[in-house]
């Protein structure tokens, strides 16, 4: 009983560590794209010829200018989902001008 109770704790672990996987979009098949959430056989099929037609993506700004329908906001959506570009997440822009604004701040405060 205990070898069961152990082995199916042991298979759900598995099962969810599985279904948070990143997917990089140079490296995926369409079946691995599909599973991405907000990516269906049209898109994935579009990402897959772009591919093969103009290499692999060098990074978000180059994906979301190639593939049609794929904007910053469209991005960040599919990046929470665990779609990487070059193992890369998107990141926002407003996130970064907030880092960017807040380090000053930050430096002030550990030099006083």
């Amino acid at each position: 009983m205990l070898k069961k109770i152990i082995f199916a704790l042991a298979a759900l672990f598995a099962a969810i560590s599985f279904a948070f996987a990143d997917v990089d979009v140079n490296k995926a098949d369409q079946a691995a794209l599909d599973g991405v959430k907000g990516i269906g056989p049209a898109k994935s099929k579009a990402i897959l010829a772009e591919r093969a037609k103009g290499g692999n993506f060098k990074d978000w700004a180059d994906f979301e200018s190639r593939i049609k329908g794929i904007g910053e906001k469209n991005a960040l959506k599919l990046s929470d989902a665990g779609l990487t570009v070059n193992g890369q997440a998107k990141v926002s822009a407003k996130k970064e001008d907030v880092s960017d604004k807040q380090m000053p701040a930050a430096k002030a405060k550990a030099t006083k």
